[in-house]
């Protein structure tokens, strides 16, 4: 542990003071539904990836696993270590870098800006699918683009930060309090689920609001979202102009911020797209 903490203070920004005034975007973990039928394909099948948010697991993507599963199709979860973007992204692409033929690469919301690092420049991703995320241009940072509309209820007043060793100046981890969980990422599933899922969330370190994001994958590599039509965290008219400005092929649902959990069928969905599309 002590090692890993090292090594996210040598890659993490130094500063990070000015992120705790902009909102922040969050996932956490696990749900269930029933399955889904995708249509035969005839050539080779694709991996599909996916990479949570933070104040997740993998298990946020239970769901949506057991119904691509029963279809057939590879699924890797790997875990979203949430040291920062660099870091993160690093991490992604080396996890890429281990799996030989076509990939369809998902993120779902700080997920969304790892995918977009971590992807650029690998010919194996043939389509990206954001799920509630975040798409940041070249030079944008997660803090921005959760200033640049208001609404999301994810701001500094909700945030428990708690200090870590190794860390750079400034920099902490960041847990959503669990009296507004709830009603910020999880409205609209039953208040026993929204309260396991605030127990079991991750720490993101706030080191990742403030890194720019480097040229994104989204430029070379066709996008596809789901936006979430009652999301409290990232505010569905920000994710639109993301989404715009990726050329993606937009999905809207009426769901929370943790859309694969709410209406896991619905997001699969749009993952088969993506997969009978370009594989």
């Amino acid at each position: 542990m002590a090692a890993l903490r090292t090594r996210r203070a040598a890659l993490a920004a130094a500063s990070v003071a000015a992120a705790f005034a902009i909102p922040l975007a969050f996932v956490p973990a696990s749900g269930a539904a029933t399955s889904i039928t995708a249509g035969p394909r005839s050539g080779p099948r694709p991996t599909i990836v996916l990479e949570h948010g933070a104040f997740a697991d993998g298990s946020s993507w239970d769901a949506v696993v057991s119904h691509l599963q029963h279809d057939g199709y590879t699924v890797d979860v790997p875990p979203n270590t949430l040291e920062g973007l660099y870091y993160d992204s690093a991490t992604l692409r080396d996890f890429l870098d281990t799996i030989s033929g076509p990939v369809i690469l998902v993120g779902h919301s700080y997920g969304g800006s790892v995918i977009t690092n971590a992807a650029t420049g690998d010919p194996n991703v043939k389509a990206l699918v954001y799920v509630d995320a975040l798409a940041p241009a070249r030079g944008q940072t997660m803090a921005q683009l959760l200033g640049a509309v208001p609404g999301s209820c994810a701001v500094a007043a909700n945030l428990i930060l708690v200090p870590y060793p190794g860390a750079p100046a400034g920099a902490e981890d960041a847990y959503l309090k669990p009296s507004v969980f709830g009603s910020c990422l999880a409205n609209g599933l039953p208040a026993s689920e929204a309260s396991a899922l605030a127990a079991a969330q991750r720490p993101l370190s706030t080191a990742a609001f403030t890194q720019r994001s480097g040229v994104p994958a989204w430029k070379t590599i066709p996008s596809w979202a789901v936006i979430g039509t009652a999301d409290h965290a990232i505010p569905p008219a920000e994710q639109l102009v993301m989404m715009k400005a990726a050329h993606a092929h937009i999905t809207e649902i009426h769901a929370p911020h943790l859309s694969m959990i709410a209406d896991p069928c619905a997001v699969t969905d749009v993952i088969l797209e993506a997969v009978h599309a370009t594989t």
